[in-house]
């Protein structure tokens, strides 16, 4: 199965699923942001539908957002990080969520009308074919996403491509320190959620 259709199954699904007990347990959503590096102050100024508890770190806060600044997250999913940047950003400011699964885009759209939430927008795509135009883009951020790209290089390749001269990177991710095993690294279901 393509990596790609398997990864819009799983996350969709996280959605479709009302019996989803990572969608029915919000608080531990909050408990696993603060695990993994949100504040209390951070979680209560977004939206609380855009935590899906699915990061892994918060690249937010390393990012050094300033206003007035365009940002890009990659693999937005619900929007968390976007909507945390946009608070930062202000409304001189722009975010822009690029996620390759339409459910996830629907969500974080549907949260950024009721909220009136205006500069943040969230776009269609893969993380290795960006669309957005060159030279765009202050920060890129992205939250336990790239791991999941069976090519990385093209991924990189892409963010340098929309990045403004002198713009800069925060990244949240997996790494890992030594080869995996083969029946790990080659098994399609551990590469998702």
């Amino acid at each position: 199965m393509d990596l790609h259709k398997k990864l819009r199954d799983d996350y969709s699904n996280i959605l479709k699923n009302p019996d989803n007990s990572i969608i029915n347990n919000k608080n531990s959503f909050a408990e696993v942001s603060s695990s993994v590096g949100y504040s209390e102050e951070d979680l209560s100024k977004i939206p609380e539908e855009s935590n899906l508890g699915l990061g892994c770190g918060n690249p937010v806060k390393t990012a050094d957002l300033k206003t007035g600044e365009i940002v890009v997250d990659l693999g937005s999913g619900a929007g968390l990080d976007c909507f945390l940047s946009g608070t930062i950003v202000g409304r001189r400011g722009r975010v822009i969520g690029v996620d390759m699964t339409p459910e996830m885009l629907s969500t974080a759209r549907s949260i950024a009308k009721k909220y009136r939430i205006r500069n943040v927008e969230f776009r269609l795509g893969e993380i290795e074919n960006l669309p957005v135009a060159d030279n765009y883009a202050d920060v890129c951020i992205s939250n336990c996403v790239i791991n999941l790209s069976d090519n990385k290089r093209r991924v990189y390749q892409e963010i340098l491509r929309i990045l403004k001269p002198g713009g800069r990177i925060s990244i949240s991710d997996i790494v890992i320190m030594k080869d995996l095993p083969d029946n790990i690294a080659d098994n399609r279901d551990m590469h998702s959620c």
